[in-house]
């Protein structure tokens, strides 16, 4: 049967409903489609107790260090989760110069000829204590992102936050609760405590990887050679992952309201 034309008028107002309901998304991030786990049969003892429900946080699986095989399980788990694609990469441009790119372009000489290869860093998060990042490699440019973004969700960490900060001292989870460091090749970089309003003091890609964290105010200091974004990145990364395997005292974990994961 064929569907009834609707008026004009009501047309316009429908089609205004359906905009304003679409969630607002900033430009360049993209938020992970809805997947039919129906459809998905889990392969792992892990995935199984996911889909029956069992387990219902993923604070769960990463607070008792169980590693995770499955990509069903964190999207399942964590429906809100964003992607972006870090700049690690350069296209070609007019005299030697060039433009960041998402895409790392390689290329080895062969009897046949030129074989070039594609690489993407992807990081994955929900703005609210969880945070991952993947890299991947192939031979175009669509598999090396399905690539990273697989692994970007097999490497999901917990992230903690705090106000650490003596001029700010808020008692709130808007930073991190203490200094931290991380390095990768000659990269160094240290994040600080930050108070409230300062925002992220940090290069512009490392700046993506807190955002998607839920930190909102850090200040940081840089050493090395840090036009090699790849490694920055995961510098950046390793600093966050210092932060989640310290041990603080709970006396100064109440201090600085130390929150581990989500809100």
């Amino acid at each position: 049967m064929q569907k009834k034309k609707l008026p004009e008028e009501e047309q316009k107002k429908q089609d205004a409903l359906e905009k304003s309901t679409e969630p607002d998304v900033p430009q360049g991030v993209v938020i992970t489609k809805k997947a039919d786990f129906s459809a998905w049969k889990p392969k792992t003892e892990l995935g199984k107790k996911v889909k029956i429900e069992e387990i219902k946080n993923i604070s769960e699986i990463i607070g008792k260090g169980y590693k995770i095989l499955e990509e069903q399980i964190v999207e399942k788990l964590i429906p809100n989760l964003e992607t972006d694609l870090l700049s690690i990469g350069q296209s070609k441009g007019k005299f030697g110069g060039g433009k960041r790119s998402i895409w790392r372009q390689t290329q080895h000489k062969t009897e046949d000829g030129n074989k070039p290869q594609f690489a993407s860093l992807v990081i994955v998060g929900n703005r609210n204590g969880y945070i991952g990042m993947g890299y991947g490699k192939a031979k175009e440019t669509m598999p090396a992102r399905e690539k990273a973004t697989r692994k970007a969700k097999l490497n999901l960490i917990m992230i903690r936050r705090g106000c650490g900060s003596w001029e700010c001292n808020c008692n709130e989870p808007h930073s991190i609760p203490l200094a931290v460091f991380g390095k990768s090749g000659s990269v160094e970089i240290i994040l600080k405590p930050a108070p409230k309003g300062t925002g992220l003091c940090v290069e512009k890609e490392c700046r993506k990887i807190l955002a998607l964290a839920g930190i909102k105010d850090v200040y940081s200091r840089t050493w090395g050679h840090t036009h090699t974004k790849l490694n920055m990145m995961y510098a950046c990364m390793n600093a966050l992952k210092t932060l989640s395997e310290l041990k603080i005292i709970p006396a100064n974990a109440k201090k600085v309201g130390l929150l581990e994961g989500e809100q």
